[in-house]
């Protein structure tokens, strides 16, 4: 089974709104849509993180299931309740089959037509910013806050992944862009030992646009 953030739990991510407990918080932060629940509870089983965690932030709204299923309840008896005239009525007129002038004096046991679906158009994407835009806009202190979370969250996921646990601890405490700033040196080097110099050189040059520019001295050195 796999799960992932509904919006409640993106919202909890960025505000902190609704002061969820530390232990529950980091494995928030975790779950991504990407990796299983054995490797989470695998990984991270020496913070007390148990399966009753993953169902405490689910039935909270936090999570959703994402792909598998989760284990199915006995069945109960199938139910033998007829469907009245009234409720074939009101099937019938969702459905747009037929009027409702015609439906009432249907006997009790006529067959009732499966619902129309109705397509849903799609909303269309919104166009995606490269780095350079956005700091090319002058962005606000808070606006610049949540790009730059969002950047460290998704590429320590992508290029570290699990092993980058106590760095996207250390993004979670960022309370402003400097404290984003502090953290340029550590995560690239992390970057680098796990991905190599081109991807480091890469995110650099993204990282450093979020901020504004590189700093005055960069600590930072490609091999």
């Amino acid at each position: 089974m796999v799960y992932d953030k509904t919006d409640k739990g993106r919202e909890e991510i960025s505000t902190r709104k609704h002061q969820l407990a530390s232990r529950l918080r980091t494995l928030l932060v975790m779950i991504d849509g990407r990796h299983s629940l054995d490797d989470l509870l695998r990984n991270f089983a020496g913070v007390g993180v148990t399966e009753d965690s993953v169902k405490e932030l689910l039935h909270e709204g936090y999570i959703y299931l994402a792909s598998g299923s989760e284990p199915e309840p006995a069945a109960g008896p199938p139910s033998k309740l007829p469907m009245s005239a009234r409720a074939r009525q009101i099937a019938r007129r969702a459905a747009g089959v037929e009027g409702a002038h015609q439906e009432a004096d249907l006997p009790e046991d006529s067959p009732v037509p499966a619902p129309v679906p109705v397509p849903v158009p799609r909303a269309p994407s919104a166009p995606v910013q490269s780095p350079q835009a956005l700091a090319e806009s002058q962005l606000d202190d808070a606006t610049r806050f949540r790009h730059l979370y969002d950047f460290y969250n998704q590429t320590i996921k992508s290029t570290i992944g699990l092993r980058g646990i106590m760095l996207q601890l250390k993004v979670e405490k960022c309370g402003n862009v400097d404290d984003f700033r502090a953290l340029r040196l550590q995560y690239l080097e992390a970057v680098l030992k796990a991905k190599g110099s081109e991807m480091a050189r890469s995110l650099r040059g993204r990282l450093d646009e979020l901020l504004g520019g590189p700093p005055e001295h960069d600590d930072f050195t490609l091999p």
